[in-house]
């Protein structure tokens, strides 16, 4: 039995409230709204419509709805230190995720995308050149780290080929994933590779004595 539509949305229109919940549920549960195609188009033009209802919606969770003036995208915002639904990431995915932000970011430097194609044994490569006393991680680990990416809607796998080498398999890297480590430039995102890479932090400790 559907719980009862909440008195404080009365004035939304009952042939958009179904819809309108399918926006929330997307939004709670990866972080995003992609408005590209098919149905999630339709849910984002609609959601364009009730913006500001959501963003108030969100709002005591301490969650921002942000919007991307360039790509159909919504997303959910967790205001630190205050937001209590703020998924976290292992060590292993942290380097993950700060490589494929530094692989979207190369790619964007020098072409105008709205999104980053790469393949898994790009990713394993820049992995390996970032992270150098870091053991990378192993083909199961990885694959395991990139479906949790797609949950979240970072990143697309593109279906692979009959008998295709897992390497082979194509990863479409979003735009989301750039405002999930908001850095403003590649000084910003050395600094945070630096915490994770114990021989490049030596060599800068080194050099400011």
């Amino acid at each position: 039995m559907p719980l009862p539509w909440p008195s404080f949305w009365e004035h939304i229109r009952a042939e958009d409230r179904s819809a309108l919940s399918d926006v929330l549920t997307q939004l709670l549960a990866h972080g995003v709204l992609l408005g590209d195609s098919g149905r999630d188009r339709q849910l984002y033009l609609l959601a364009r419509e009730y913006q500001h209802e959501m963003a108030e919606y969100f709002a005591p969770l301490h969650l921002e709805l942000v919007s991307d003036p360039d790509h159909p995208i919504y997303q959910l915002r967790p205001v630190p230190s205050d937001c209590g639904l703020i998924g976290r990431f292992g060590k292993a995915e942290t380097l993950l995720v700060l490589t494929l932000w530094r692989m979207y970011h190369d790619v964007r430097m020098e072409k105008t995308l709205s999104s980053v194609m790469v393949s898994t044994n790009e990713i394993w490569s820049r992995l390996k050149l970032y992270f150098e006393q870091i053991e990378p991680p192993t083909e199961s680990h990885l694959r395991e780290m990139l479906q949790k990416l797609k949950y979240r809607r970072l990143i697309r796998i593109q279906s692979s080929e009959e008998n295709q080498a897992y390497g082979e398999t194509l990863i479409e890297i979003l735009p989301t994933l750039a405002r999930v480590i908001p850095f403003e430039n590649t000084e910003a995102w050395e600094q945070q590779r630096n915490l994770y890479d114990p021989v490049t932090a030596d060599s800068a400790s080194a050099e400011s004595e």
